[in-house]
């Protein structure tokens, strides 16, 4: 082989190899730039779950402190902190589904599709599943 195409092979595997390097150097400079999931979107994520387990608390709350709900509280012998603490220790999925049956408790009383037994009834339903839920 005469020089001139020792250096011509020499040429391009240095081009061929630089390409090659350089192409995954730049891939995971890129990586670090960008992610899967934008930080703004976690970001908003979080804040929506957040605030949706502040509205599934205060749903809860809402209907411990009402009237009947504190006459439930009494009758059960359990101290509203004791049930609010309990409150705060539950898991996303419990504390949903419990806010859910205490806003579809709340509206049915207020339109009159159940009695004021029914409604302590339910409220005393929820009391115990939150200290059962806390328990174990």
């Amino acid at each position: 082989m005469t020089f001139g195409r020792k250096l011509l092979v020499w040429s391009l595997a240095l081009i061929v190899g630089f390409g090659i390097t350089g192409g995954p150097t730049s891939a995971r400079e890129s990586a670090k730039t960008q992610h899967v999931v934008p930080v703004e979107e976690l970001k908003q994520q979080t804040l929506r779950s957040a605030q949706a387990r502040a509205e599934n608390e205060a749903a809860v709350r809402h209907l411990l402190t009402s009237e009947a709900g504190q006459k439930v509280l009494q009758s059960a012998k359990i101290d509203y902190a004791q049930a609010d603490r309990a409150i705060s220790q539950l898991d996303e999925q419990e504390l949903a589904k419990l806010a859910d049956r205490s806003r579809q408790a709340e509206n049915d009383f207020a339109a009159g599709f159940i009695s004021a037994k029914t409604l302590a009834y339910i409220i005393l339903a929820i009391v115990v599943i939150v200290v059962i839920a806390v328990l174990v």
